[in-house]
């Protein structure tokens, strides 16, 4: 008897879900990466219950047609590449296509989306539930792309049994959006939670300015770190300043830095490392 089988095509996208979306904060990052390589300069996050009952993000990037508002959600279906040799050099954030059809799978998905081209006049709304395209109908909406994913994981509980509190999810897709605010401050951001906003970011022409915005999210660490500052030096000033400035005379200090570094087009990566004074 043959006992290996090939999936169900609705099994095999759950499972490869579970590649792409961990929990809520997931979704925000694939959804916001995609809102930036569709080039959006004011970028909206809202969120309910933590990301488990709604996330919705709202762009104003270049949009979609009909046509690939419905192939986004094909598996590997992308613009970012289209041959081998581009993956040489990519530049978007995302490109195997296969966070939309992830999130689909495991959620209750709306996508209405207009392109920009102002002989277009009408949008599209796209709903999905688990995977399977409900509805497909033209909608008034302006420019950009608004995906609305609710009741997330609601086909797959063990998945939703394990995500944490609604405090912890909301504080996670918090803690992304103000990295990503860092390494973008020339775009708007916005936070939504529960119907109240928590973050918002005009766009600021500066890393430092956008950086001095951060500051009234870092009441925290001034508890660690009384008196902290902002000074805009460069790296060898930094090496002769930074002693003197801690107070570092005569002992050695060892020290944990812990912090972000922007990658390719900004994509804010956490890193740790350790460094040694004398």
């Amino acid at each position: 008897m043959r006992r290996i089988r090939i999936l169900p095509e609705e099994v095999a996208n759950q499972i490869a879900a579970g590649e792409v979306v961990e929990r809520p904060a997931s979704v925000v990052k694939e959804l916001v990466e995609n809102a930036l390589d569709a080039g959006a300069k004011h970028i909206k996050v809202e969120i309910q219950a933590g990301g488990r009952a709604l996330i919705r993000v709202t762009d104003d990037g270049c949009g979609m047609s009909r046509e690939d508002a419905l192939l986004a959600f094909e598996r590997h279906a992308t613009s970012k590449i289209s041959t081998i040799h581009d993956l040489q050099r990519i530049t978007s954030f995302g490109f195997r296509g296969e966070a939309l059809p992830s999130i689909a799978s495991v959620s209750q998905l709306t996508l209405v989306t207009r392109p920009s081209d102002p002989a277009v006049h009408e949008g599209t709304r796209v709903i999905i539930h688990g995977g399977k395209i409900i509805n497909v109908t033209t909608a008034g909406t302006p420019p950009g792309t608004i995906v609305e994913v609710r009741n997330l994981f609601y086909n797959v509980p063990a998945r939703r049994k394990f995500l944490r509190s609604d405090e912890t999810e909301a504080a996670n897709i918090e803690h992304y959006l103000t990295t990503v605010a860092l390494a973008f401050p020339e775009i708007a951001f916005t936070l939504v939670k529960d119907g109240r906003i928590i973050l918002q970011f005009p766009p600021i022409p500066t890393l430092h300015s956008r950086t001095i915005q951060l500051e009234a999210l870092a009441e925290r660490l001034r508890t660690i770190l009384p008196g902290i500052q902002l000074i805009p030096v460069d790296s060898e000033t930094l090496k002769d300043v930074l002693p003197g400035l801690l107070g570092w005379d005569e002992a050695r200090v060892d020290m944990s830095l812990i912090g972000y570094v922007g990658a390719p087009r900004g994509r804010p990566v956490a890193q740790e490392q350790t460094s040694t004074s004398t």
